[in-house]
């Protein structure tokens, strides 16, 4: 069971079968997501491998660079699924709206986090830094695009 508040503030539980169907959900749209990011590059958009850029992260404090893309992909993966948990346990039943609506809410609400919180903080500790919203970038309108 993973405890959670409604929009009341009251203490709620999500059933385990809710829980590893959330799991399996956020797992299936990272990899979609992931396999979006990379046919980006035959649209003209830049191809965004977040693996790759976590892994960067992950290494840039060893001399010896002992985390390979395989790490990089696991931690972006547990990131999607903490993503669909988060909504499930604690956002869903805030948002007001139509499964549309609170979709696209939450996705935007994930973009702006993504570009003003996480991708700023990732890519300083990996040695560079892309700027808030990818705005330093070689292409910031086409990653703002792409992301």
């Amino acid at each position: 069971m993973v405890i959670g508040h409604n929009h009341h503030g009251e203490v709620t539980m999500i059933s385990s079968s809710v829980f590893w169907r959330t799991v399996i959900s956020g797992f299936i749209a990272t990899f979609v997501m992931s396999m979006v990011a990379f046919i980006q590059g035959g649209l003209g958009l830049p191809v965004v491998d977040i693996g790759h850029i976590i892994v960067g992260s992950f290494n840039e404090v060893h001399v010896d660079e002992p985390y390979d893309i395989l790490w990089g992909n696991v931690a972006y993966f547990m990131g999607g699924i903490l993503l669909a948990l988060i909504w499930v346990v604690f956002l869903s039943t805030r948002i007001p709206g139509n499964w549309f609506v609170r979709g696209l809410l939450y996705g935007v609400l994930i973009s702006l986090v993504s570009g003003l919180v996480l991708s700023p903080l990732v890519s300083l500790a990996a040695g560079d830094w892309f700027g808030f919203f990818y705005l330093d970038t070689w292409v910031p309108g086409l990653l703002i695009l792409a992301g």
